[in-house]
């Protein structure tokens, strides 16, 4: 009966280990109103939109001036927005699994400023907030 109880006990404390791993990788969000804000003003500290859906959503349409790298192709393609190490990385994709496989990428790779756009594209959108299309 002791041994059961430890074990029960060894489990449960090896759960609550792991599920808080897992929320060590939540990152900070942004609002769709803070993103308005940010791409509005003059003078917005560095930052970049970072468009993790495919290129065929991409075009179908986008936030302006989002950069598109679709998750998959992230880690090849780092060097490509390595300059923003050290700023704001605001990353969406269309509801949020694939951003957050992104988020996990750069914070491993020390990118110190991910953040996640509230709602993803489909939240953009509901909101009635403005989309620019790729030819």
């Amino acid at each position: 009966m002791n041994s059961s109880k430890c074990f029960l006990h060894g489990l449960i404390a090896l759960l609550f280990t792991l599920s808080s791993q897992v929320f060590a990788f939540e990152t900070q969000q942004v609002s769709q109103a803070q993103l308005m804000s940010l791409l509005a003003a003059p003078k917005a500290p560095e930052f970049i939109v970072l468009d993790v859906r495919s290129q065929e959503e991409f075009v179908q349409g986008h936030i302006a001036g989002a950069v598109n790298i679709s998750h998959d192709t992230l880690a090849e393609k780092m060097t490509q927005i390595s300059r923003y190490k050290d700023a704001k990385v605001i990353v969406h994709c269309r509801s949020g699994r694939r951003a957050a496989i992104a988020e996990s990428l750069l914070i491993e790779k020390g990118f110190t400023g991910v953040r996640h756009l509230s709602g993803d594209i489909k939240g953009w959108q509901q909101a009635g907030l403005p989309l620019v299309k790729t030819p």
